[in-house]
């Protein structure tokens, strides 16, 4: 792919994302080509559907989401790449959920997508773990998927809450319940 049109197909990714997780199956693809800077033939073009949008949608965040576990450990203090990494979490499934109808139709019929992306995740942030084990601030022997599965349970909450802090509330209380010791530089938000 070209340079520009590589540009161009990562920020059709990049709006699309943000207006399914606001605007959930009401997201308008002329919408999402205007804030993208492309005429709408050029996301039809690339996207002939919305569920092709919505697969490449969920497919770059799914990427980016795992990618972002060593850039963050890199960046930061494992426990804080971890907090971090846990909202971005957050984010991304607020994405998902807005994706809802068309994602589950996808991820029935590609069942390996499912599964690779499940991977994917949960070896991102068993890299986060290992690295919070290893500095002395997450307790040991902690199950990557057992904290995914968390994560995903605090991600419905939040979505049926309209609450401002409790994302906040609720990452607190997972990195306190992961934390070998309280480490410093994490807040307790009361």
């Amino acid at each position: 792919m070209r340079a520009d049109a590589r540009q161009n197909h990562d920020r059709l990714l990049e709006v699309a994302a943000r207006h399914f997780s606001a605007d959930g199956d009401d997201a308008s693809m002329k919408a999402i080509a205007k804030e993208a800077g492309v005429g709408i033939g050029t996301l039809y073009r690339r996207f002939p559907t919305r569920e092709t949008l919505i697969e490449a949608t969920y497919r770059s965040e799914s990427a980016r989401l795992a990618e972002a576990a060593p850039a963050l450990l890199h960046d930061h203090p494992p426990a804080q790449a971890l907090r971090s990494w846990a909202g971005l979490f957050l984010d991304y499934m607020a994405t998902k959920r807005g994706m809802a109808g068309a994602l589950k139709a996808l991820l029935t019929a590609d069942e390996p997508l499912r599964l690779s992306t499940r991977e994917l995740l949960i070896d991102a942030l068993a890299t986060l773990l290992r690295a919070g084990e290893e500095a002395g601030d997450i307790r040991p022997g902690l199950d990557a998927t057992d904290v995914v599965m968390a994560l995903g349970g605090f991600a419905m909450i939040i979505g049926e809450q309209a609450q401002p802090q409790l994302r906040d509330r609720l990452l607190d209380l997972l990195l306190h319940g992961l934390a070998q010791a309280l480490p410093s530089g994490l807040p307790i938000t009361s």
